[in-house]
């Protein structure tokens, strides 16, 4: 029979509201996770409901908001308008329906697309919305976004809206709340609307300077000079140089953390180049040169901002605004504001320069800066040229990195979103883990860099001694970030390495390489370790692959009968076959997390200096014995 016969008008269906954000709940938000990610989805529903409190605020009304995180339950009050008394139940329930569709109600908010508070009902166990307006309230009573309960009646409260909700742990499974997560997020919203008071379980969150209090607070180096702070219509920017690699600079639209840039970011950076390189009239400076060890931040406030995902943490918008309407014959017209690009340069251009013309004392300083990134720079470049020709003529290069067919192949130009965030370069030791390794992957979007022994401590080399290092050289050339991170040819770095002694410490080694030198991709969390299983527990009918002794212990008694467990030390010792499980859909991953408060180099110091008495308490105090980890036959 032909197997069109079986694909019938019964196969077709269609999924509407509820049903299709929580069978596509990546959709809308990103990503599920369990918390121990600040990119995990508890964090994106808790962010849609107050970025609503925060578009009340912009628009001048109200001047606080309770936040309140308990075991999973989340509560946020906030005394703006409150949503209309007739609206309740379709602004959190319908799918594109909502206030901010109207310029008029909301001009510069975040969440323009009818979707945000939709995502967090239908993926939370229980929600509880409730208006306030003028003495009278609404309110109505959710599970996993089917309607349980409604009501209406008086009120001696304030004007505002209160919601509640838990998210729904048969989508994100054992859920946490991490609070240093959620106070950055509210310490970011207080920055970037002065004035706004934001109590966090309690804690009050009020910044009187903005972005300069963000840039002050989390500087973990003193900074070259004093911060600047310019100021405009729909735009502020903080900045200053520090004597760290790379470049540090948050960027937020509308209120909203764009931890991964856009063109906002974009047009920030070239700017800061643009103006130095005119302001000292030297053509060899190069924009790389004027930007390294820039620490900052910047903000835009721009109508309808268009993001490159719900999570809405890429700007992709190139106008400050743009309009659709139709004239009088019904024909579309389009109006369109100042591009972002020209907007931020010609601001930055005009203030910055300005700035530097008065306060002169600081000109030296940025001038120094630049010079010696200028002189690193043509010393450094002169070395990684030499040696990657080097490598080029003994096919080095070639044997090293197994590269991914299709995503990332330079010949293709066209990438879906899709293709660039499932990228991955999987940086192994030896011939053993990266055989296995590239035997076992996709080598559609993962890409296999195979290191040769241990590569060297950067902490205590110098930038020379770190250039003219064969190993680290051909790493960055397989990543392309030689001139520019812009460049980055896969947006995941995972570093994977044997679970013994020997991996351990090369992990360190290349960690503490991205650290100092391109702190950057760890910033905009590019960076992971592969987590792979220390056993395998199995009996005849059952393989159970365990990733801490307490999971193999649960899977001993588990599978009850006799079981055979075997430790694995390194990653040759697993098959292609199984480590395709470990590498695939369901790969686990830890984040290399590098908060902007933290101070790189004292991290550096402590586990990659000269061995100290501190740093041998906390490995004797975090050591587990070996012998927890041996093999056992039972």
């Amino acid at each position: 029979m032909s197997s069109v016969s079986n694909y019938t008008e019964a196969n077709i269906r269609t999924l509407e509201g509820v049903e299709h954000i929580r069978r596509r709940p990546g959709m809308y938000i990103g990503r599920l996770g369990n918390g121990s990610n600040p990119g995990d989805g508890i964090y994106v529903l808790l962010k849609e409901i107050v970025d609503n409190s925060i578009d009340e605020y912009a628009m001048g009304f109200g001047k606080q908001v309770n936040i309140e995180v308990n075991e999973g339950q989340v509560t946020v009050r906030d005394f703006g308008r409150g949503i209309p008394l007739g609206s309740v139940i379709t602004a959190v329930k319908d799918l594109n329906t909502g206030g901010k569709f109207d310029d008029k109600a909301f001009k510069k908010s975040v969440g323009l697309n009818g979707v945000g508070t939709k995502a967090v009902n239908a993926l939370s166990e229980v929600f509880y919305v409730c208006s306030h307006r003028d003495g009278q309230c609404s309110w109505a009573r959710f599970e996993r976004g089917e309607l349980k309960d409604q009501g209406t009646g008086p009120t001696k409260e304030k004007n505002g809206t209160l919601v509640e909700f838990r998210p729904d742990p048969m989508m994100f499974g054992k859920y946490e709340y991490n609070m240093d997560y959620v106070e950055t997020m509210v310490k970011n919203y207080s920055y970037l609307k002065k004035g706004l008071v934001l109590n966090l379980n309690g804690v009050a969150y009020r910044s009187e300077n903005g972005l300069l209090d963000l840039v002050r607070e989390n500087l973990s180096e003193e900074p070259l000079y004093p911060p600047i702070h310019l100021e405009g219509e729909d735009i502020e920017i903080v900045l200053s140089h520090g004597n760290a690699y790379g470049e540090n600079i948050a960027s937020f639209v509308n209120g909203q953390n764009t931890r991964d840039g856009g063109t906002h970011l974009a047009a920030y950076r070239e700017a800061i180049a643009k103006t130095l390189r005119e302001f000292f009239k030297n053509s060899r400076y190069t924009p790389e040169d004027c930007r390294q060890g820039v620490v900052g931040a910047i903000s835009i406030q721009i109508q309808e901002p268009t993001f490159e995902a719900q999570t809405k943490t890429k700007l992709g918008s190139n106008y400050m605004w743009e309009k659709q309407d139709r004239d009088e014959h019904g024909a579309l017209k389009v109006d369109v504001g100042p591009t972002i690009r020209s907007y931020v340069n010609d601001f930055v251009s005009k203030n910055l320069d300005n700035y530097l013309h008065i306060h002169k004392e600081i000109v030296p300083i940025i001038e120094d800066k630049i010079k010696s990134s200028m002189q690193e720079r043509e010393e450094i470049s002169g070395i990684q040229k030499k040696t990657r020709e080097r490598n080029k003529k003994t096919s080095v290069y070639n044997s090293k990195l197994r590269d991914c067919r299709y995503h990332y192949n330079d010949k293709v130009t066209e990438k879906t979103q899709e293709d660039i965030e499932r990228s991955s370069i999987f940086i192994t030791e030896g011939d053993s883990a990266s055989g296995t390794i590239t035997k076992a992957r996709n080598s559609n979007y993962q890409a296999v860099f195979s290191l040769r022994g241990k590569p060297i401590n950067s902490f205590k080399e110098s930038r020379k001694k770190v250039a003219e290092n064969e190993e680290l050289n051909l790493l960055i050339s397989a990543l392309g970030v030689e001139d520019d991170l812009e460049n980055l040819r896969y947006n995941n770095i995972v570093v994977a390495t044997d679970a013994d002694d020997d991996g351990m410490h090369i992990r360190m080694l290349v960690l503490t390489f991205f650290m100092k030198y391109y702190p950057d991709l760890i910033r905009r969390r590019h960076v992971y370790i592969l987590q792979t299983p220390l056993f395998r527990v199995r009996n005849k009918t059952e393989n159970r692959y365990c990733y801490s002794i307490e999971e193999k212990e649960q899977a001993i008694k588990d599978l009850k009968s006799k079981v055979e467990i075997t430790r694995f030390k390194g990653l040759g010792e697993i098959s292609s076959n199984e480590f395709a499980d470990f590498i695939g859909e369901g790969m686990r991953l830890d984040e290399v997390n590098l908060a902007e408060e933290e101070s790189s180099s004292d991290i550096m110091e402590f586990y990659m200096g000269d061995n100290t008495y501190e740093r041998q308490a906390f490995i004797m105090q975090n050591l587990r014995s070996e012998s927890e980890l041996e093999d056992i036959d039972i």
